[in-house]
């Protein structure tokens, strides 16, 4: 499954001390690494008390590469780190599946990793991910928010779901309204809740680099622990903060029946959860449409969610309009 992900720079072979790549081969001429790391947290609980373990994986590259993105690097290779008390060889099979499947699916190699077991540190059947991901950049080619300005458009990538924040408060509102992830999901006829809540981490990858490609983006924030109102502000001058409206786009279901489960307020669900909005790209109001039309021919729902305005000192990096009415608890 690793070989499948072979790229120009390295034949993923696996099985020595180290992994070399060539970033010369890989067509980079004045490039920067960019790193990151992350994990999948206790989605994987999920995963392991519903029994199916075959998209965790994507999730753990989704949450790496989408971050890589960010910056405009493309990524280059990936790790990861399996830890479990042991082994369950089809469990782990399932989780490399669904690795290898999103490296492929961004043209990441898989060149290496640690499977440990570990008597004693987990109980049977649990397992923890750990994901390790290099991409590279033109230096000339960075993204760094430095050129965003008041009145930019902020342009929001839908998620597929959930994605992987937020869990262990989901895993308690699943606890407390006594539901079994064998359960119908009761956002979504048709799934069982389990199969539901797993939906991976969308791969923005592809399509963010088509845009950066295409010229005009000036920042991208990825949404993840923090949700809306603390990602964005991470990418844009300090002086400026992001100006979102509610009704711009729509609540999907499974945060819905998360708010009235659990009595969320809506200013605390944008600040737990991504809300339907997975990534978000902040442009100049020339380059939107063209940027949509980008984003959208490569397989992105886009909405024209919010926009840039000067932040007074003290003041918030972003404020979003209409939670009260758009999304009533």
């Amino acid at each position: 499954m690793a070989g499948s992900t072979a790229r120009t720079g390295t034949a993923a072979s696996l099985g020595g001390f180290g992994a070399l790549f060539d970033l010369k081969a890989a067509g980079f001429t004045d490039p920067l690494l960019v790193a990151t790391t992350d994990g999948v947290g206790t989605k994987l609980k999920v995963a392991i008390e519903a029994g199916k373990h075959d998209t965790v994986g994507i999730d753990l590259v989704a949450m790496c590469v989408n971050d890589l993105v960010v910056q405009g690097a493309e990524p280059l290779f990936f790790l990861d780190y399996y830890a479990t008390g042991k082994l369950d060889v089809e469990a782990g099979r399932q989780i490399i599946a669904g690795i290898a499947k999103a490296c492929g699916d961004v043209g990441c190699a898989l060149i290496g990793g640690e499977t440990a077991e570990m008597p004693g540190m987990y109980r049977d059947g649990d397992y923890d991910l750990a994901g390790f991901a290099v991409g590279a950049v033109e230096r000339d080619q960075v993204i760094t928010g430095h050129d965003v300005a008041a009145d930019d458009i902020i342009l929001g990538f839908a998620s597929s779901g959930v994605h992987s924040n937020g869990f262990s408060l989901v895993r308690k509102i699943v606890g407390d309204t006594a539901l079994r992830y064998a359960d119908p999901a009761p956002f979504e006829p048709g799934k069982l809740l389990g199969e539901a809540l797993l939906t991976p981490t969308r791969l923005y990858v592809n399509s963010a680099l088509a845009a950066v490609r295409a010229g005009g983006v000036k920042a991208l924030a990825h949404i993840t622990g923090g949700g809306l109102t603390e990602n964005i502000p991470r990418v844009l001058p300090s002086a400026l903060a992001a100006v979102l409206d509610a009704a711009s786009w729509p609540l999907p279901p499974v945060f819905r029946w998360l708010e009235a489960a659990a009595a969320i307020e809506p200013p605390e669900l944008a600040r737990t959860f991504n809300c339907g909005i997975g990534m978000v790209a902040v442009v100049a109001p020339e380059d939107a449409d063209r940027l949509t039309a980008v984003l959208t021919a490569s397989g992105e729902t886009i909405y024209r969610i919010g926009h840039i305005a000067p932040r007074p000192p003290g003041e918030a990096g972003c404020h979003i309009n209409g939670l009260g009415t758009t999304w009533p608890a």
